[in-house]
């Protein structure tokens, strides 16, 4: 059944029309890609396109910048056809659109001769938008050489040097880290107040919160439209934090009885977020339930719902919720060390009988047979040339944990990870890896761990089947079972009958999918994911921490990187690593917890003029803009408070509203980052 288009009104609509798309289709052969959308942007608005991988934001961008016509239907930008509109709009597209054997400076001039920029225009463009990125002391650096977070600043430089007066960005922050993410939203909310309209296009839904209006795309359609605020508003939920001893129990239980007073369980490192339509009656059913199977009275905290809350609920509605397959586990992990050949499992059904099990930590209190620890680590180094990569890291993951290992680009994570796991030899320290403390590279050794990587395990020029039938060879699945565990990686993937695709012409997300199927086809006890979720749509990341947590659950210690703070709460604990060294450990709540201050939420009538002035009296890290809010970390909030509200009054800037609100992950991250930098 199709939901109805939900169309919420702008809260302030400006006067002139940017973009106007009516009634588009774009067909590939019998492929309706998209089908009927209309929608408009008003000048200087910044606008959030949302929807899951496939849904047809890409080809509604191509059509958008005028390098693809449309099957049907008409697109204006400024009143002129999108191809004749070329010179006036920029566009970054999920590739990054840069010559790494470019300088930044040359890169700079290439996409200004391009768009016919004026020489004296590019040297004035090149100070501003370098400056404003951060960038302009490294016009010489080959652009190969820079970070993910700063080829991105770059590659948006490149859009803007023509001083565009639409900017359209695929997913522009995809592999990039948060505090390089934050900055770069700082820089487009600064552009959206200079009067640059801007469409977006990102998986991740804590960013399409700082948009002004957001659509929601599925299936080739636009089904709702409207402010964060009202998105949230309109979905008629509410959120509740769970925290209790056994979350693993708790989370069963609940998601059985989904019924009127319960409608979403999703479990993280250290908590349940349970939605329900009554904050009263879906607490206390939650309560009785957990009383009625004689688990520990949980600890309740209301909340308002996400974006990602919202999404998710909404292709729920729809039908759209790819559906999980347990994994066909052919072995159990014995007591004590190594593996005892368990219960045959089978394709679509849970096989070991470990399925109860649950991860220590926060999960349930520490089983005895996953005392043991996996994963150890005790002052780790790694030093390139003169270049201190890694300083005296300690890690120590146990069997069925989840560890986050969090960090800026260049932080040293992935090197962390290639010397856990033998890859790459440490300067010092000592390792043990699932009790081996000598050859981390014996066969025995390699058959116990999986490993997916930042940049993608797969053979581009092979099929997805041909890729999956090599690396269960390489894992040494035996012969008779490789077939059931491939088939439950194609239908994980929900790639049915497409297993012949060459993996090259597969999406990012899907790709990703198809590298975990990959990387876990020989029931691994310890796992190591590097960026596993870059770039994957909201409701497949849920997916793949489903299937994390049921590697959990059976066993598998897990140790995992991600740029994505809020799926970050997943894990049960986790470190913060900056310039190669630890600088905080511990669960999300404990990390959150551990905040000095408060985070303020200010509403006023002028955000840009606001956020400008107070980074002229505070750390420019302590203030964000968040659509129509600032975010605004105080360390001493009652003068602070008051200074800052006599700044904005002193300068005829009224506050509406001003509340402290709770951290997330990513604010303490920040804090933590730039605290640890001065």
């Amino acid at each position: 059944m199709t939901q109805q288009l939900t169309i919420i009104p702008p809260s302030s609509s400006p006067t002139t029309t940017a973009i106007k798309v009516q009634a588009l289709h774009k067909h590939y052969g019998n492929l309706a890609a998209v089908r009927g959308i209309d929608f408009s942007v008003q000048k200087g608005e910044m606008f959030g396109l949302i929807g899951p991988d496939g849904a047809g934001k890409t080809t509604t961008f191509h059509i958008l910048g005028g390098v693809m016509e449309a099957t049907a239907g008409e697109v204006q930008i400024f009143g002129q056809p999108a191809r004749d509109a070329r010179l006036i709009t920029g566009y970054l597209t999920q590739q990054f659109s840069l010559y790494l054997d470019l300088s930044i400076d040359e890169n700079l001039r290439y996409a200004a001769g391009l768009r016919q920029v004026r020489d004296d225009l590019l040297v004035q463009r090149r100070q501003k938008y370098l400056k404003l990125m951060n960038l302009d002391r490294f016009g010489d650096r080959l652009a190969g050489q820079l970070s993910g977070g700063m080829k991105q600043k770059l590659a948006l430089c490149c859009a803007l040097v023509s001083q565009p007066e639409v900017l359209l960005l695929d997913e522009p922050t995809t592999g990039v880290d948060p505090v390089s993410r934050r900055e770069f939203w700082d820089v487009l909310a600064e552009l959206s107040a200079e009067g640059m309209t801007i469409v977006v296009a990102t998986p991740y839904l804590d960013e399409a919160e700082r948009c002004h209006r957001v659509a929601l795309m599925y299936s080739g359609q636009i089904h709702e439209i409207g402010t964060p605020a009202d998105l949230r508003a309109n979905l008629g939920l509410h959120r509740l934090e769970v925290r209790t001893p056994n979350l693993t129990a708790t989370e069963e239980i609940l998601s059985q009885t989904v019924q009127n007073n319960i409608i979403d369980v999703q479990i993280f490192g250290d908590r349940l977020d349970v939605l329900v339509p009554d904050l009263d009656a879906g607490e206390t059913e939650v309560r009785q339930l957990l009383q009625q199977h004689n688990l520990p009275t949980p600890s309740i905290e209301r909340g308002e719902p996400t974006l990602e809350n919202v999404f998710v609920t909404r292709l729920r509605q729809q039908g759209s919720v790819p559906q999980f397959f347990p994994f066909p586990r052919s072995r159990k992990r014995g007591v004590g060390s190594g593996w005892g050949i368990g219960g045959q499992g089978g394709y679509g059904r849970q096989g070991s009988n470990l399925s109860t099990l649950s991860p220590p930590s926060q999960h349930s209190a520490l089983n005895t047979q996953h005392s043991e620890i996996a994963i150890y680590a005790h002052k780790l180094s790694r030093v390139f040339g003169k270049f201190r990569a890694v300083k005296d890291v300690n890690v120590e993951v146990r069997y069925g944990e989840i560890f986050g290992l969090l960090g800026a680009n260049g932080a040293g994570k992935t090197t962390t990870i290639k010397m856990l796991c033998g890859l790459l030899e440490a300067s010092g320290g000592e390792i043990s890896l699932g009790g081996e403390t000598g050859n981390l590279r014996s066969a025995d050794l390699r058959r116990r761990i999986g490993y997916m990587s930042q940049k993608f395990t797969l053979y581009d020029d092979l099929t997805i089947l041909q890729n999956l039938e090599f690396y269960s060879g390489v894992y040494g699945v035996p012969r008779k079972l490789r077939r059931e565990k491939i088939d439950w990686v194609i239908a994980t993937c929900g790639l049915e009958g497409q297993e012949n695709l060459v993996t090259g012409q597969l999406p990012g997300g899907w790709k990703q999918r198809v590298a975990f199927g990959a990387s876990v086809m020989h029931e691994p006890d310890i796992l190591f994911l590097d960026e596993p979720t870059s770039g994957v749509d909201p409701l497949a990341r849920r997916q793949f921490w489903k299937l994390i947590n049921d590697f959990a659950r059976n066993g598998t210690a897990i140790l995992v990187t991600t740029h994505y703070l809020e799926e970050a709460e997943q894990c049960n604990r986790m470190s913060f690593m900056v310039a190669g060294e630890t600088v905080a450990e511990g669960s999300p709540s404990s990390i959150k917890a551990s905040q000095p201050g408060k985070l303020i939420e200010i509403i006023v009538n002028q955000n840009q003029a606001a956020s400008k002035l107070l980074k002229q009296h505070f750390d420019y890290w302590r203030i964000s803009i968040f659509a129509n809010s600032l975010h605004v970390v105080l360390d001493n909030p009652e003068p602070e408070i008051n200074k800052i509200t006599q700044l904005l009054k002193a300068n005829q800037i009224q506050v509406h509203s001003l509340r402290p609100i709770p951290f997330s992950l990513e604010d303490a991250f920040i804090g933590i980052v730039e605290r640890s930098q001065t």
